[in-house]
């Protein structure tokens, strides 16, 4: 099963937020042994390091670069993307990157905690505690 991860399920585990980490760590993991095809933005990378970024050493940088690129496949930002966003006329323009980029690679769930800006989706979009229901 292939799914597009949003960057606030893994700034869950990143970040440790009380009330989200059980069910996003537990999406990790199942990226992480292959029983899910986890794909994110290569947006998604460039967003954690920039909002993680007073928290981090260079070297904690690298390192947390290199697990996600080790355990999720990174989907490249086309210029294709974001001229099919930007005709989506979404209040969140980064949703919609997202969005399309998802239909791309041809996504079969969309992962996020915010599932109300992704109601534009044709993609089914579902929250961590959700997507494990369904699996």
């Amino acid at each position: 099963m292939k799914i597009w991860i949003d960057t606030n399920v893994l700034l869950d585990v990143l970040c440790n937020c009380p009330n989200f980490v059980e069910a996003s760590v537990k999406v990790w993991k199942l990226c992480e042994v292959k029983k899910l095809e986890g794909y994110i933005s290569a947006l998604s990378v460039t967003n954690i390091v920039y909002i993680l970024r007073k928290e981090l050493t260079p070297q904690k940088t690298q390192e947390i670069i290199s697990k996600i690129m080790l355990i999720f496949h990174t989907a490249d930002l086309r210029t294709s993307d974001l001229q099919r966003a930007a005709e989506q006329y979404m209040s969140d323009f980064e949703d919609a990157v997202q969005i399309v980029s998802a239909e791309r690679i041809k996504a079969d769930f969309i992962v996020t905690r915010n599932i109300r800006d992704f109601r534009e989706s044709k993609i089914p979009v579902f929250n961590p505690d959700e997507l494990l229901a369904c699996i």
